[in-house]
């Protein structure tokens, strides 16, 4: 999105979408969202979905053929912030429950320099117990602590020349991790989940919250949020809000602006170029209208 009406701030507007062998690929999508004025591109992850899985989807009774087939998100978002020079690159989220944290340290800042300081890092603890099993995260109960640390360990490694860290889940003795990021003092960490969970961990140590669309009363919570934020003695103004898997809803997006939102995520379906351009096309002009 665009102008804002006098005395508010700009309502940006992103895309995400499950990128997958059949559908548009990152660096044809990325180009055709700079050239329409999307402001970010945000990407999700799953390594792999168990055959044996048990644990339900929270958004329905099947799972979605895109998330056996989603790309790899950093290697997509490389691809992306080689072709653009204004697109800002996100995960959306990154499950960084399933990850090693001092590589995906060295992951994020890495793609944070090839972009030039365009990437936007979204994290989640997921849902999908048996798929971070395999990763070796068995503790499902325990997975939002463990996100917190490993965030805050990344941190730790981004800011300092000589980090270490020592929680309970995560613990290493002094090193050294090169690259640093190019934004400072680290690139902004945004929390997905919903309220009260998820606004509570991104009021805690995240730059920005990330609910979904139609989960929750987003706008209506807002207030609330701001006042988490305020409690642990950070200013509710600094922090985003990115609000995901937006439809091509002009009463929502208004709704959202006027709310405050600093942002708007389409959620675009894993389709092929010449049938989401239509989308796009749309979505833009609705972003323009709105924002």
């Amino acid at each position: 999105c665009h102008a804002a009406p006098s005395g508010r701030a700009p309502l940006h507007c992103g895309a995400t979408i499950f990128l997958t062998d059949s559908s548009i690929q990152p660096a044809d999508l990325a180009r055709e969202l700079e050239a329409r004025g999307f402001e970010s591109l945000w990407l999700p992850e799953h390594s792999h979905i168990p055959v044996d899985r048990r644990s339900p989807w929270p958004g329905g009774p099947e799972l979605p053929k895109m998330y056996y087939d989603v790309y790899e998100p950093f290697v997509s978002l490389a691809a992306a912030a080689a072709v653009t020079t204004r697109l800002r690159v996100a995960t959306g989220i990154c499950l960084v429950v399933q990850r090693d944290p001092i590589q995906t340290a060295k992951d994020v800042a890495t793609l944070d320099r090839v972009s030039n300081g365009r990437f936007l890092f979204g994290v989640g603890a997921g849902w999908n117990a048996e798929e971070m099993a395999n990763h070796g995260t068995r503790d499902f109960a325990r997975r939002f602590s463990l996100l917190r640390e490993r965030v805050e360990a990344m941190k730790a490694i981004w800011t300092r020349s000589q980090a270490e860290y020592h929680g309970l889940h995560v613990d290493f003795a002094p090193l050294y991790a090169w690259p640093k990021p190019v934004q400072k003092p680290h690139l902004p960490i945004h929390v997905g989940g919903g309220f009260p969970g998820g606004a509570r961990r991104a009021a805690r140590y995240g730059d920005g919250w990330m609910p979904i669309h139609g989960r929750d009363d987003i706008a209506g919570s807002l207030p609330a949020f701001r006042e988490l934020v305020a409690k642990e003695g950070r200013d509710p103004a600094a922090l985003e809000v990115s609000v995901f898997g937006m439809l091509p809803d002009a009463d929502a997006l208004a709704r959202y602006r006027d709310a405050g939102v600093t942002r708007a995520v389409f959620g675009l379906p894993p389709s092929r170029r010449s049938e989401l351009l239509p989308l796009l096309d749309r979505c833009a002009e609705l972003a323009r209208r709105i924002g």
